[in-house]
C-alpha cells in the first residue's frame, strides 16, 4: 500500500512572493498534522508560495527531503494536456508516502485522473490553502481517495482561505 498526500500551498501574499502570517501558521499546522504519517519525501512546486509552505512543513518532519519539481508548478491543465499527464505519471503509485505541495488546479486534475472522471470535471475540485487530499494505492485495487480538501488541522479562522467569499463554508 502507498499513499500520495496532496496539499495546496498555504495562503500567499497578493504579489505571490511568499506567505502571509496566516499562511505560515497554516503550513506549520499542516506539518504538525503529518507527523507520524510516514512521509518519506516532500515534492513541491518551484513557485515561492509552495516552496515556502514545503520548507515550513518539512521543519516538523526532520530528515524528510524536499525537492522542487517542475510538474507541480501552477498551470491550467486544460491548456496543457501533455503537462497534465506528465504530472499524473510522475506521482502515480508513490513508493511509500509522499507529500506534494502544489496548487489548486493540480490537486483537482490529479483527483480527476485517478477517479477517471471526464476531463471537464476537474475545475469543480477546488482546494483550500493547505487543504489535504490523500490518495491510496493497494495491490489489485483501483486508486481511491481517502480524503479530499480536509482542513481538520486548521482552526476555523484559517479554513477556506483561497476560496472566493461566496464559496466559503461558515
Amino acid at each position: 500500500m502507498s499513499r500520495l498526500y496532496l496539499a495546496r500551498h498555504a495562503e500567499a501574499l497578493p504579489d505571490e512572493i511568499g506567505l502571509t502570517e496566516n499562511g505560515r501558521r497554516q503550513a506549520a499546522l499542516l506539518g504538525e498534522r503529518l507527523v507520524g504519517a510516514g512521509i518519506t519525501r516532500i515534492s513541491c512546486s518551484p513557485l515561492a508560495r509552495a516552496a515556502e509552505t514545503a520548507s515550513i512543513v518539512a521543519s516538523a518532519l526532520p530528515g524528510v527531503p524536499v525537492e522542487a519539481v517542475d510538474e507541480l508548478t501552477d498551470f491550467d491543465p486544460g491548456d496543457d494536456p501533455a503537462a497534465a499527464e506528465a504530472l499524473v505519471a510522475r506521482f502515480a503509485d508513490p513508493p511509500a508516502a509522499e507529500l506534494c505541495i502544489t496548487h489548486m488546479f493540480q490537486v483537482g486534475w490529479f483527483l480527476r485522473a485517478v477517479l477517471d472522471a471526464p476531463v471537464d470535471r476537474w475545475r469543480a475540485l477546488n482546494s483550500c490553502n493547505t487543504g489535504l487530499t490523500v490518495l491510496r494505492w493497494s495491490p489489485g485495487l483501483p486508486v481511491f481517495p481517502l480524503v479530499f480538501n480536509d482542513q481538520s488541522h486548521l482552526p476555523p479562522e484559517l479554513r477556506w482561505t483561497g476560496f472566493p467569499a461566496e464559496l466559503r463554508v461558515p
